[in-house]
C-alpha cells in the first residue's frame, strides 16, 4: 500500500515511515500542507496520517477541502489534542480515525490494517484465488499449496492485482503505487517486478497478461 504522512515532527515521521516501510508500504513524507496538496495532486494514496498543527496552516483545512474534492481516501488524524470536541471535529471533517499522540505504534498499524480492510469491503485477511492463498498482512503466498517467498516489491504488487483481478493497470500507475517521490525508478523496474511475479505465480491458474501499449491485467487460466 502507499501511505502519505503529513507530520512536521521529523523525529516521529522517521519512526512511523521506518515501521511501514517494513511492512513493505511505500511512504511519501510532507512537512507542510502546501508540499501534501502537492503530493495528493499528483499521487494515487491508499491511506493519509494526517498532524493537525503543521507550520503553514490548520491540519483540519487540508482534510476539509481533501472530501470537499470528492476524494475519498482514507485519513487517520495524528495529533496531540486530547479533547472530546477535537475528536468529534476531526470525525465530523471526513476523518475515518483519530489518534492522540503520543501513541503505540503497533496500534496504529493495526488501525491502518483495520481502514484498508473496510475500504476494500474484506474483513478477512487472506485472498483466495485460482490455487493462490495470499496474505498481504502476513506477507505470506502459497501456490498450489506451497509456501512461496516474496521480496517487498513483489508482494505489494502482487496485493495490488489480488485486489483487483480483470482491472487494467498501467507501468505508470503500478510505478506511482510501488515507489515512492523520492525513490530513484529505471524506465523497466516494472517490467523485472512483473516477470519475478509472473515466475511466482507459474504453478498457479493466474497469470499476468501484457496489453501492450496499455498495461497489465492479473487474469485466471480457463
Amino acid at each position: 500500500m502507499k501511505f502519505l504522512l503529513i507530520e512536521d515532527n521529523q523525529e516521529l515521521a522517521n519512526a512511523i515511515g521506518s515501521r511501514m516501510r517494513l511492512d513493505g508500504h511505500v511512504v511519501d513524507h510532507a512537512e507542510n500542507l502546501e508540499d501534501a496538496s502537492e503530493f495528493v495532486a499528483t499521487g494515487d494514496y491508499d491511506l493519509i496520517l494526517l498532524d493537525i498543527m503543521l507550520p503553514d496552516g490548520d491540519g483540519r483545512e487540508f482534510l476539509k477541502r481533501h472530501r470537499a474534492s470528492d476524494l475519498d481516501t482514507p485519513v487517520i488524524v495524528l495529533t496531540a489534542r486530547s479533547q472530546v470536541s477535537d475528536r468529534i471535529g476531526s470525525l465530523d471533517l471526513g476523518a475515518d480515525d483519530y489518534m492522540t499522540k503520543p501513541f503505540d505504534h503497533a496500534e496504529l498499524e493495526a488501525r491502518c490494517r483495520a481502514i484498508l480492510r473496510r475500504r476494500t469491503k474484506n474483513t478477512k485477511t487472506t485472498i483466495e484465488l485460482g490455487g493462490v492463498i495470499f496474505d498481504p498482512v502476513a506477507g505470506r503466498l502459497k501456490v498450489a499449496g506451497t509456501l512461496v517467498n516474496l521480496r517487498n516489491r513483489e508482494l505489494r504488487l502482487l496485493e495490488i492485482f489480488m485486489n483487483a483481478p480483470g482491472q487494467v493497470f498501467s507501468k505508470s500507475k503500478l510505478s506511482d503505487r510501488l515507489f515512492s517521490y523520492d525513490d530513484d525508478v529505471s524506465e523497466n523496474a516494472i517490467e523485472v517486478y512483473i516477470g519475478r511475479l509472473r515466475k511466482r505465480l507459474s504453478a498457479s491458474d493466474l497469470g499476468i497478461t501484457t496489453l501492450r501499449g496499455i498495461g497489465y491485467r492479473l487474469d485466471q487460466n480457463e
